[in-house]
């Protein structure tokens, strides 16, 4: 059995830069892996420990410095690692990303069983990637998945997380699946992984090498557009009012008085 573990680095969300397309600046930043991806990497491991015969490789689209987001998930246990990195790829919205990540699936595990994402990314917290790689892979998906149950060469049974309750689905392989954090605690990294993971040959694609254009990935290939971008002003300014006859009617002009500011 084959995965492919999609994860990404996201900036520290205390030293988040901007581009002058706003779009986040990623090179040069410090990063941490995106902490629904660390749940990723746990169900992969949770696969390995109950299969026989996987592999998992990682797989990450982004600056140089994502490497050693890479390694760290190789010293937890992972088998292989794939950096995808290309300047042309820089600006990418869930579309582009999606579609990058989908081809560069088929050109490093063409034969593969499982994706496996996290389900949002805290950077934009959209949750469309995921299911993004599934639509261009032409592959059904299940999100929100709290544990795997049961998995073989055939098929996986999951539970998921759903509006009122869990769910238990089955899916034939191959299928990609969007994480949520589950009942495990994530697993750390041994003395032996350190080693494993600062020897593993780390194999870089770029856009040639996955068979895309420039025209299909980063900003041209973006059908979405951020017009702009910035940090919410909180403040906590508030006005009391107490109950009579006439709070219904105030609080309406309250609002309306809000809605006119606003529009000012």
């Amino acid at each position: 059995m084959k995965i492919a573990l999609c994860i990404k680095q996201v900036p520290d969300t205390s030293d988040i830069k901007w581009t002058e397309h706003n779009t986040i600046k990623r090179e040069g930043v410090e990063s941490i892996i995106n902490p629904y991806d660390v749940y990723a990497i746990e169900s992969a491991l949770q696969i390995k420990r109950v299969c026989t015969d996987v592999e998992v490789t990682v797989i990450t689209m982004g600056p140089a410095q994502a490497e050693d987001m890479l390694r760290k998930a190789i010293a937890l246990g992972i088998d292989k690692g794939a950096l995808v990195t290309d300047r042309k790829f820089a600006g990418a919205d869930t579309y582009a990303t999606g579609k990058t990540l989908a081809q560069s699936i088929n050109t490093i595990v063409p034969d593969f069983d499982i994706v496996i994402c996290g389900q949002f990314a805290i950077d934009g917290d959209t949750a469309q990637t995921g299911p993004s790689i599934a639509n261009h892979l032409n592959i059904p998906q299940i999100t929100f998945v709290k544990e795997v149950v049961e998995c073989n060469d055939k098929y996986i049974i999951v539970k998921r997380q759903a509006d009122d309750g869990i769910e238990t689905l089955k899916a034939p392989l191959p299928v990609l699946l969007c994480v949520l954090q589950g009942y495990q605690e994530p697993t750390r990294a041994k003395i032996n992984g350190y080693i494993t993971a600062q020897k593993a040959e780390i194999k870089t694609y770029t856009l040639e090498d996955i068979g895309l254009t420039a025209e299909d990935v980063g900003l041209k290939g973006s059908p979405t557009y951020v017009s702009k971008a910035f940090r919410p002003i909180v403040t906590h300014n508030c006005e009391k009012i107490h109950a009579n006859d006439g709070t219904i009617e105030l609080i309406c002009n309250k609002i309306e008085e809000f809605k006119a500011g606003k529009n000012e």
